[in-house]
């Protein structure tokens, strides 16, 4: 019958474990879990736990963008139309900055008070439509 490794290799001095300071105690494993994943353990890492590094999770709802306009850019997008449904154009709010020319019917999810104010005051109508 074949001896254990740790059978065959009794006598050696070092039992195949390299130095005697190598494998005695915790000392020499650099670090416990991932420490040193950016330093002496990258290549082990990019190896064997390729998607440890790096960012992913969920985006907080603080930080999800608006895709709002402005009126003075409203403007360009008006030309010739009476009335406008922005979710359809890629916008979900309007805001005050600049001015209307003439009076339109505007539909969007969410309007600013100012925006609200300067499309009421030429005429035009500022509608919300839910989501």
């Amino acid at each position: 019958m074949a001896k254990k490794k740790t059978e065959k290799k009794r006598g050696s001095r070092t039992c195949g474990k390299g130095g005697i300071k190598k494998w005695r105690g915790k000392g020499h494993r650099g670090g416990r879990g991932f420490s040193g994943s950016k330093k002496h353990r990258k290549s082990w890492i990019i190896k064997n736990a390729p998607n440890h590094l790096g960012k992913r999770g969920f985006v907080p709802k603080t930080s999800k963008e608006i895709n709002a306009i402005n009126l003075k850019d409203l403007e360009k997008l008006i030309g010739d139309k009476e009335e406008v449904v922005l979710p359809e154009l890629g916008f979900h709010k309007v805001l005050g900055t600049g001015k209307l020319k003439k009076k339109v019917v505007i539909k969007a999810y969410a309007f600013s008070e100012r925006a609200k104010e300067k499309i009421e005051k030429i005429g035009g109508k500022a509608l919300v439509i839910e989501q």
